[in-house]
Parts: structure tokens; sequence; C-alpha cells
């Protein structure tokens, strides 16, 4: 529920909101450029502020004090009327109190699109679309993170998805206070509010003289000139005419001839409150504010943009639609980190529906079974996310899970996705069953996996889960064509040819995009080091997936290549020459990437592991302390990057360089390394350093060996710092 009213408030108020945020943004640079250029402020009086500038300019009218703390006089030069900003120290104009065309422009269009009273209620209609859409954001980002108090932990994900999240986190907070102002504002033009206090009753009686000087009036010398907001001076000639003074606290009217004071009426919390209100909406007095606002505004076209783009790959991946969940029997919940899994989710809601159930389809995040009185089955379909853990959508799972007792007439079946090429093969999915079994949950069917995307695995396991229902049906789940691009190869270097043992790095242009495929999410997606590529080789349906040495800001896509023997595609890859082209696509690998900051970096790799690991010292431009430790066969046939890693080194993105050789006079391999620097090591990540791993499963499995010795010197263990998050591997 929240996510439609997100998705649609989003969509159909988009353009208003781009429109009205802009402006508003542009807006925001003039409150601080009006203080920047405020005069000093003075620790003076009323009365003293109002004899300066009454000795100054004689026929001075009204003097106003704005928010932001300038001073405005309102005189006649001649029989003109003019004003200026005031210097309050002498009460002398100094500069022009006219606003800019632009300014008023901008104004005008931002309060009203030009159009009036019906200018101003349509942009109301904008400020309550952006309150609803801050609202159901900020639950919605909480049910990303798995929970409140997650709500801040680094956001996980990839693409527009994580973009949308991050910049929401960021400008929500703004943007809820700038609609929930501009509301107000609203009704307050409207009169849909309680008015505020009303003018004291002009006084009946006044002295009927005149001339007093203001810097004689005990009324105005009690009062700071911070609390003024403006003081009106009697017409000349006119005997019953009187001061008029509004202050933060309250308005009233003076004597001209005597000072008395002849009537006050304090200000209402409704006076305060509208003060407050634009204050914080326009930014004047609070220039600082005004800019975070301008800059929460200037968030509003990219999560426009990037809420679309993950909108429309919603629209392509065929998302299931679904019952209520107050009407459904059967519950399907997912948690996918790629989009994959939800196309299985598809295609199973579609067969059971045809069966006369009524499902409902949501995310493993919202796993609450008092919300389903009528549902007799849940099934949960899980992808894994890195080393055996859950998917962004669904990190908090299965804590809410261990918490919620077994509900009686509730069947439950577990269905994981993942490769089973990797040791944590399904590692959250099996987590699930494991709990479910603890926790005594009723067993709809025993947990199950779909290896690879499997259409064969899932097909099978739809039998059993028809037998199971007494019904009649196939899950023929038809998987949408992963979208792939043609890269052309600029260079290759080869290492080890001598030996037969052949590596390259090979460095691929990035493929032509059109802007509308960039503004649409069709184009190649943001990528970084760390994260994969699929290469299709001719002959193949099957991708390889092979590490990314480069960024998408490095303009290039770079990777590591071994010659296996037998390998078709790494075959056809060292086969390629400048020129040539492969097909294939972007894989994110978010869990393998340094995380960003100042706490160390530990870089463990060995042979064509050197790729990711040589991609994150290349784009370390902030000098991220970064130690690398690598093994190669020989340093003369196998010295992946040589030139780079000497250049990193020297110029600080690498802090240092520990190298292992092991066809040499005195070899080693990269564990012997590590076990040998346990003591360095170990005082790095009691530091709070990450450790990245990137290589072969044997020299992965040895590495970890030898961590675990530097890791006892500091009291903890590898579980530790995999459970903090601070120990990755990408193995192969």
């Amino acid at each position: 529920m929240i996510r439609s009213l997100h998705r649609w408030f989003g969509l159909i108020a988009a353009v208003l909101l781009i429109t009205v945020a802009l402006s508003g943004m542009v807006l925001s640079i003039f409150p601080t450029a009006e203080a920047l250029t405020r005069p000093a402020p003075q620790a003076i009086s009323v009365a003293e502020l109002a004899a300066r500038v009454q000795s100054a300019e004689p026929t001075v009218e009204q003097i106003r004090r704005s928010p932001s703390g300038r001073i405005t006089a309102y005189y006649f030069e001649g029989d003109q009327p003019a004003s200026a900003v005031i210097d309050p120290a002498t009460g002398k104009p100094a500069g022009s109190a006219d606003t800019t065309p632009l300014q008023r422009w901008m104004t005008n269009f931002h309060r009203s699109l030009m159009l009036d009273d019906t200018g101003r209620l349509i942009t109301a209609g904008g400020a309550a679309a952006m309150l609803a859409l801050s609202i159901s954001g900020l639950f919605l980002l909480a049910r990303r993170a798995g929970g409140w108090r997650f709500f801040f932990a680094p956001m996980r994900g990839t693409g527009n998805g994580k973009l949308h999240a991050v910049v929401s986190r960021l400008a929500l907070p703004g943007l809820f206070l700038s609609s929930l102002t501009a509301l107000w504002m609203t009704a307050t033009t409207f009169g849909l509010l309680p008015e505020g206090s009303s003018a004291p009753v002009f006084p009946a009686q006044v002295s009927g003289q005149t001339g007093v000087v203001p810097s004689a009036v005990p009324t105005l010398q009690a009062i700071p000139m911070d609390e003024l907001r403006s003081l009106s001076f009697p017409a000349a000639g006119d005997a019953t005419d009187v001061f008029t003074l509004k202050t933060a606290s309250g308005e009233g009217y003076l004597d001209q001839g005597t000072g008395a004071l002849l009537g006050w009426t304090d200000a209402g919390w409704i006076d305060s409150v509208s003060h407050l209100v634009t204050m914080l909406h326009t930014g004047q007095g609070m220039a600082w504010l005004g800019l975070l606002l301008g800059l929460s505004a200037l968030g509003v076209p990219v999560l426009g943009w990037s809420g679309f783009s993950v909108w429309l790959a919603g629209r392509r991946t065929g998302k299931a639609t679904s019952v209520p969940a107050g009407n459904a029997d059967t519950i399907l919940l997912v948690a996918s980190e790629g989009g994959t899994t939800r196309g299985f989710t598809a295609t199973l809601q579609t067969a059971l529906s045809a069966q006369g159930l009524r499902v409902h389809v949501g995310s493993m995040s919202g796993f609450d079974a008092s919300l389903w009185p009528k549902a007799t089955r849940i099934i949960l379909l899980a992808a894994t996310y890195g080393d055996g853990a859950a998917p962004a959508s669904a990190s908090g799972f299965l804590r809410d899970f261990k918490g919620s007792p077994a509900k009686p007439g509730l069947s439950l079946a577990v269905l994981g996705f993942g490769d089973r090429s990797f040791p944590a093969f399904c590692g959250f999915a099996a987590e699930i069953a494991r709990t479910a079994d603890e926790k005594g949950w009723s067993q709809l069917l025993p947990f199950a996996t779909v290896d690879r995307q499997s259409p064969q695995d899932f097909a099978r396991w739809g039998r059993n889960l028809a037998q199971t229902l007494g019904l009649d049906f196939e899950l023929n789940h038809q998987p949408v064509a992963q979208k792939t691009s043609q890269f052309a190869l600029i260079s290759r270097r080869d290492y080890g040819a001598d030996v037969q043992a052949l590596t390259t790095i090979l460095r691929f242009a990035l493929p032509k995009t059109s802007l509308w495929q960039r503004l649409t999410g069709q184009g190649l997606p943001h990528f970084e080091a760390g994260d994969l590529i699929g290469v299709v080789p001719q002959g193949s349906d099957l991708p390889r997936l092979y590490s990314l040495a480069s960024g998408t800001r490095d303009g290039f896509i770079e990777i590591c290549v071994r010659k296996q023997a037998g390998g078709l595609c790494s075959g056809q890859l060292t086969a390629l020459e400048p020129g040539d082209t492969m097909t294939a696509f972007v894989r994110p690998n978010p869990a393998f990437r340094p995380v960003r900051g100042r706490k160390p970096v530990i870089l463990i790799g060995a042979g064509t592991g050197i790729g990711p690991l040589a991609g994150f010292a290349r784009a370390n431009q902030a000098k991220q302390p970064m130690h690398l430790y690598f093994g190669a066969r020989h340093p003369a046939s196998d010295a992946l990057y040589a030139e780079e890693l000497s250049g990193w080194k020297e110029d600080g993105r690498l802090a240092s360089v520990s190298m292992a050789y092991s066809r040499t006079a005195t070899p080693a391999y990269v564990q012997y390394i590590v076990r040998k620097d346990a003591a360095r090591l170990g005082m790095l990540i009691a530091a709070g350093g990450q450790v990245l791993v990137c290589g072969g499963r044997e020299m992965a499995s040895g590495v970890a060996a030898a961590l675990a010795e530097s890791l006892a010197l500091q009291g903890m263990t590898l579980a530790t710092l995999k459970a903090e998050g601070r120990y990755a591997e990408d193995v192969y």
C-alpha cells in the first residue's frame, strides 16, 4: 500500500514537483546573498534606530526589519516615494531595497506558477504530494534498511535504486520541512487557519500634540532593534495620527506628541508560528537553512529521474500484481537483489491465480503474519546476496522472523535461488528454512533450491507444489533475456605467453548510449571496480562472469583473463585483437568493494584476482590507506599491473605493496606473506580495517587461515569480521 501510494504520487506529480523545487532552489540563493550584503548589525534600541534614520531622511514614513535583520526605510525624494537599505550604524541609505526582476518573477512563479489563486492551489497540491512522498518514502527507506535502527546504516544495492535511496535519505528532511511549511502558508493565505491577534482598536483620543522625538519615547527605548518588525511614522501635519509599532511580541500605537502607549495587543501563537514558518520556508533570517532546503530541492529532479527509471525497469520485468493482503489465501514474499527472482515470483503468481487462488505478492521485508487473516500458506522466494547474506530488500527479515511465533493454520515453504558454484549456495534461504523448522512452522514443502536461474529446477519444484495443493499447473518460466551490449577491444597486454600460461589485460571501449537511453535507464548501468561483467561466448548461452578492474568514471571496461585449457570463453577472449568485439552485460556486485572513508583497506589477491584490486587502487583518488598483498608465479612473466602499482604507491593511492612469487629461488604464496605480516595486519584490522580477497578458492582458503592468526592477536575471529561487513571474497 505504502509503495503504491509513493509510486503513483511521484509519477503523477513529477513534473510539477520538479518545476516548483527548482524554482525554490533558485530562490534559496537570495537570502544568503542578502545576509552577505547586509550592513553590520547594531546593539541599539528602536528609539535610537528611528532617530538616526529620521535624522538622515526627515521624510521617513516607515522603518521595517526583515527576518534576516536587514533594515529598510521608506521615505520621499521630493514628491516621489523611495526606499533604501539602511545602515543602522548611521541611519543613512546603504543600498537599494528593490528586489531584482529575476527574484520577483521567480517568486511569483514559485508561489503560483504566474496563475494567481489558481496557481497557488496547484502548487499547494504539489506540496501535499511532496509531503505524502516524504512520509511514505521515510517508511520505505526504513523498510529497505531492515528497520528503523538501521536507517543510517550504509545503503546497499546498486544502480538507480540505490541512487534513489541515497538521495532520498539526504533530501527527505528538507523536502518534508518545505512541503509542510508551504501548506501552512497556503492555508494562511486562503484563511483556512484561525486568525492571529488583531490590531488594537485605534485610539479614540490623542493628545493633539506633535513633534515628539523618537529617541525620547520610553516604549521605543525599551525595545531592542532585533525585536522590531516595523515602525510607521504619523502623517505629516495630521495631529490625530499616531506611531504604529509592530514587534515580535505584539502591536501597538504611540502618541506623536507625548510618546505615550495608547493601545497594545500581544501577538498570539498563530502569529508566532506563522512568522516562524515563513522563516523556515524562505530561509529569511536563516540563510544556512535556506541553502540546505535549496540543496534538498536540487535532489527532486534526481529522485524523479531515478524513480521513473526504477518504475520503468519494474514494468519491463513484468512484476506481478496481487490481491490485497487481507483478502489473500496465499502469500508470496520475495527477496531479490538484481530482480530476476521477482520474475520467477510473477510466474508463480500467474499460475496460482489461474487456479483460483487469491495471491498477494510482497517483499520479505514486510513479513507480518497478523496482516494475513485469511491466508493458509506462505511461500518465501529468497535469493542470496554475497557470501550467504540477505539481499538489501530483506536485510532485517531474519531478525523479525526469528522474533515471530509460528502461526497455527499457516504453512510455509522456502525456495532458494543462487549459484551452486559459490560456497554459500542459497545460504540466506537455507538459514530461513532452519529458523522455520526451529520455530515450529508447519511445512508446506521441503526446502528446495534453484541453481543459476534454472527453469527446469523451478518447474520441478512447481510440480511438487501442484501435487501438494491438489492443483493442476506447470511453472513454465520464460527468463527475460539479459540485455547485452557490444564492447570493442581497445588494447591488450599479454603476460606469461612464453611459459604457456597466457594472461591478458583486456581494455574495451564503452558502447555509445543516446540521451534517451540514459534517461530511461536503458543504457549501460553505472558500474565500479569489483562489479561483474557477464561475457556470452559464441556457441553458448551461458555467460561467464569476470570481475571488473575499472569503473564508469574510467571511461572503459577492463578485465584480467587467463587462458584456460579447453576454456571456451577464455579462449575466445584471449584471441581478440583491437577492433574485435565481445557480447556482454554488466552485473552489480556491491558486496565486494571498499567502504569509503579513512579506515584502512587490505587488498589480497593472486593471479587474475589482481583485476578488481587494481581497479580499487586506480579509483582511490582520496588516498584512503590501501595495502596490497599479491601473489603470482614469476616477476618476469606474471607482473600484472607492475608499472601502475609502482605509480599508485608513489602517488599515495596504495599505502604499501607486498608481493609473493611461487616460481622463484625463494618461492612464496600470498598466504605466506599474509601470515608473516600478521602483527601489522592485526593492527590495521583493529583500527577498523576492511579485508577484500580476490582469486582462486584454494588461495582464499589459505588466506583465511593466515588471517585467523592476525585476528587472534586482536581477540577477534573471521566470523566476527564477516558479521561486521569487513571481510568479503570474490573467488572462483
